[in-house]
């Protein structure tokens, strides 16, 4: 007692310095990690140094006039470049990626009606694939465009801070990257190259994990990711060829393992999420894990978030005659379950028996697109709920006059009070209800997706090949993205495509059909003229007959019609055509399998 009332000072200093240590070890799990991040800058910047340097010289080639082998390599080497950095530039410079290696296609800006030229590397593949000395000044032109996006990437990369927490989620969002537009090759449509490509995106992948690790690289989570971007590697540059790569087993066996072993990284590393509402769960494994998909990342906004007592709410006034003027016509009329919310009929048919315009989408999966009808008209399935009740032509319903009725039922009334917490019904929240129902009709739970679940027996032999032909020769996922088999874009999936097809009155391929579909509503944006919204191939099986027209009665006649190169294929003036006019080759048998397959895109 009196040593340590001799030093009392000492003994409370003492003290407050374990308890310091203890609560701050304790504390330790779920702090984040001070860590230096700036070798990741320092990384990409190196990168982005090189990618400079060789956008001079492939100009000073093209100048020289150089031979065209010579500047395919060249160009070869710095879309590899491209893609040693491609994961920071897509997700902290999304706008400018846009501009380094998006479509060659214009871009709309909708709001102004007007079209933005189309550059970066794409359209110098365009260019390099033939080359001629013809290309020479449109070639160096956009190299030079090229040359300011990279110091656009300098520049920026030098300002903004990187988090950890941002890093490993471009990192993961770049895996989920190369499983859809990657392994289709969606940004090499003409050289085909992207086989080569892909083991540098995963070469980047590995290097900024270990970067942001806090564990050594023989620590064994570490070491999993590392073996198995390996194994990919390996099975990447044994086979380059687009037509006869294995597909159907690597995005299961390499692809789903390296999006897994990620989040096993991100529980041992205490890497929070990041606080956004994206549609790819923050705890999926893969892109096919059940319930990998938010629907809310679709919906307007907050108050209109699903839920399953919206849905089954919608369910009833889905199939309830109450939503039109007569009282004799549901939802259900035309969008039929047993034919995946389709009618089955060329072109739907109105109030008055009359054939409408166009062709009824199925409703599956709908949720997931940005923009509804075949002319994307409506952004979301809440307007579109709206209109097809008020046509006149369709349901002639008054939205006032059934929120009357529904206000006054004793069923419906009720429900709507619990879920919204109001005293009677709204206009959205009756659009908000019948949009749930609709979100609800992704199943996820076709054959494909047990297949790339794990189980190897779900498909027939004939599916797998038909699937490899998909992705592979018969290009298909250029434009129906996988894992939704829509025109919306992944990884991000924030934008959903239209497409020009140049499509026939029907099967026969002889006169083109003359609905401006999107570019009714830009009637000063030649791009959308005669476009439509890719729809999505699941459950596809069940909606014949196809396209914006009903025109095609059988997938047969689909797959021609793509065989052959579209409507300009078949002689069509179609000067805006964003399918791909070259013969796709196929063989009667390969055709068949491709169409086996999209029977394995049927939910169970």
């Amino acid at each position: 007692m009196k040593i340590l009332s001799k030093y009392p000072v000492l003994i409370v200093l003492f003290t407050v310095i374990v308890l310091f240590i203890f609560f701050q070890c304790k504390n330790d799990k779920h702090a984040p990690i001070n860590q230096d991040l700036s070798v990741v800058k320092s990384e990409i910047a190196k990168t982005n140094a090189l990618f400079e340097k060789q956008i001079s010289e492939l100009l000073l080639l093209v100048s020289d006039n150089a031979e065209e082998k010579t500047i395919q390599q060249k160009f070869e080497d710095l879309r590899i470049t491209y893609k040693k950095m491609e994961w920071a530039v897509e997700y902290f410079l999304p706008n400018s990626a846009r501009f380094i290696n998006g479509p060659a296609l214009p871009e709309i800006e909708m709001d102004e009606h007007t079209e933005l030229e189309p550059e970066g590397l794409q359209v110098l593949e365009e260019l390099f694939y033939p080359y001629t000395p013809q290309n020479k000044n449109e070639a160096v032109r956009f190299l030079k465009k090229l040359t300011n996006k990279s110091n656009t990437i300098k520049v920026n990369f030098q300002a903004i801070s990187v988090s950890r927490d941002q890093v490993f989620d471009a990192v993961r969002q770049e895996i989920f990257r190369i499983s859809s537009l990657g392994i289709s090759g969606f940004d090499t449509p003409v050289s085909g190259t992207f086989l080569r490509e892909m083991p540098y995106s995963l070469e980047s992948v590995k290097l900024t994990l270990q970067q942001i690790s806090t564990q050594q690289p023989q620590d064994k989570v570490l070491k999993n990711i590392n073996t198995a971007i390996d194994s990919a590697i390996t099975v990447l540059r044994k086979n380059t060829d687009r037509d006869r790569f294995d597909y159907v087993n690597f995005i299961p066996a390499h692809l789903n393992t390296i999006s897994s072993l990620l989040l096993e990284f991100k529980k041992q590393e205490n890497i929070p999420d990041i606080e956004v509402t994206s549609a790819l769960s923050k705890n999926a494994a893969t892109f096919f894990s059940k319930n990998a998909f938010n629907p809310n990342a679709f919906v307007p906004g907050k108050e209109f978030a699903f839920s399953d007592e919206k849905a089954a709410l919608g369910k009833k006034l889905f199939n309830d005659n109450i939503l039109s003027n007569s009282n004799n016509r549901s939802c259900a009329t035309c969008h039929i379950p047993e034919k995946a919310f389709t009618d089955g009929l060329a072109k739907s048919m109105s109030l008055e028996n009359a054939e409408l315009h166009r062709n009824a989408p199925s409703l599956n999966y709908a949720g997931f697109q940005h923009g509804q009808f075949w002319d994307m008209r409506k952004d979301d399935l809440e307007g579109q709920s709206s209109d097809v009740i008020s046509n006149k032509e369709e349901m002639h319903g008054d939205l006032n006059l059934i929120l009357g009725k529904i206000n006054r039922d004793t069923k419906y009334l009720p429900e709507f009070k619990k879920i919204y917490k109001t005293s009677k019904a709204e206009t959205w929240q009756l659009q908000n209800v019948l949009a749930s129902y609709i979100r609800s009709l992704a199943k996820f739970n076709s054959n494909f997706d047990e297949y790339m679940r794990g189980n190897r027996s779900a498909m027939t032999e004939s599916q797998k090949r038909g699937f490899n032909l998909f992705v592979g020769k018969g290009q298909c996922a250029l434009c129906h993205f996988i894992p939704l088999f829509n025109g919306t874009v992944p990884p991000n999936f924030k934008k959903t495509e239209q497409e020009v097809l140049g499509t026939a009155v029907n099967g026969d391929n002889k006169m083109f059909d003359q609905d401006l579909g999107r570019g009714k509503f830009h009637e000063l944006v030649e791009a959308l003229q005669h476009s439509f919204k890719t729809p999505t191939l699941r459950n596809i099986s069940k909606t014949a007959p196809y396209m914006h027209n009903g025109g095609y009665k059988t997938l047969k006649e689909v797959m021609n019609f793509y065989n052959k190169g579209g409507g300009k294929g078949f002689g069509f003036k179609v000067e805006n055509q964003t399918l791909s006019d070259t013969p796709l080759q196929l063989t009667d048998k390969e055709t068949d399998e491709i169409i086996d397959f999209m029977h394995a895109l049927d939910d169970q």
